[in-house]
């Protein structure tokens, strides 16, 4: 068996609570298409009844599949998105759990992620800190970033942290792979402040320089520098632009390379991001979802009085 295989093989044993009766759908685009087919070949050689669908890419994160795909997702009782671009935060996702299929999301996935870094984590681990910290969110009025000398304050109140432990328990149950981040929608339209983003952002990879997201009552009303430009333009005018999400990240094997799927579950980052959040908890429905990853940050928990 290849290294390969073992890696997929191991996946299936340790990261899910699946049937080899189970169908399930291999969603692959035009960019993946090649890694898809292999991990389709080998989950088929492991015993599994693997399917295989290909659509066109997507041009950003959050934008729905195309139909034939998202009516292909209902058709199977697990699905893997190894894709260009995330479709986590999109309507047919959410869909196909409402109709108890489970959908496991690995946009931007390489070889690499598959050999190395986060999807070899202890993911009994994983999942512990990252149900200690969703804890934390959840009970938290408001987090303070630092970032230098800038300082960007989310407020939390009322919201409910969301797990992506990678530990998939349930037939019906979504999330990331490789996993490990706690995440949360802040209260919409209050965010306030500036936090510099020194890491990646998703459709842009690793930053050369830094740069800085000016946010004004939840809404991001300039970024610096040329990836900020790109930031912009890659969210729109519109609802693109409101703050969605804030994530921590807790695995510890998670490395930060410039790959937003493994970028944001780095031990001692966060991230926040702008867009879609109505599949977690929030309010903002658009057709784009695109996280900002920041290393070493300062935070400051604000609770309330018991």
């Amino acid at each position: 068996m290849s290294e390969f295989h073992t890696i997929v093989a191991n996946i299936m044993a340790n990261n899910f609570h699946a049937a080899k009766s189970e169908s399930i759908l291999v969603l692959a685009d035009h960019s993946t298409s090649l890694l898809a087919k292999k991990f389709s070949d080998a989950l088929s050689a492991n015993g599994w009844s693997a399917s295989f669908h290909e659509m066109e890419d997507r041009k950003k994160s959050g934008e729905e599949p195309p139909k034939p795909a998202a009516d292909e997702m209902l058709k199977h009782d697990r699905v893997f998105c190894l894709t260009k671009h995330s479709i986590t935060h999109t309507l047919a996702r959410k869909n196909a759990n409402l109709h108890g299929i489970g959908v496991i999301t690995i946009p931007g996935i390489t070889e690499d992620i598959f050999l190395q870094g986060a999807m070899n984590a202890d993911y009994q681990r994983v999942e512990k800190e990252t149900l200690a910290m969703t804890k934390r969110l959840s009970q938290a009025e408001k987090l303070i970033i630092k970032t230098g000398k800038n300082l960007l304050a989310i407020p939390l109140h009322g919201r409910k942290g969301v797990p992506s432990t990678g530990v998939f328990r349930e037939k019906s149950a979504s999330g990331n792979l490789p996993s490990g981040e706690a995440y949360i929608a802040p209260v919409e339209g209050e965010a306030e402040g500036k936090i510099e983003i020194n890491g990646s952002i998703a459709g842009i990879g690793l930053l050369e320089k830094p740069i800085v997201l000016t946010i004004q009552k939840g809404r991001l009303v300039e970024a610096t520098g040329d990836d900020g430009k790109t930031l912009l333009t890659l969210l729109g005018n519109g609802e693109g632009r409101w703050l969605c999400e804030l994530g921590i990240g807790t695995n510890h094997a998670a490395r930060v390379t410039g790959n937003i799927l493994e970028d944001e579950k780095a031990y001692n980052t966060i991230h926040v991001a702008f867009g879609s959040n109505h599949t977690f908890g929030g309010e903002i429905k658009t057709n784009v979802h695109i996280d900002c990853v920041t290393v070493k940050p300062e935070l400051e928990w604000a609770f309330p009085e018991m």
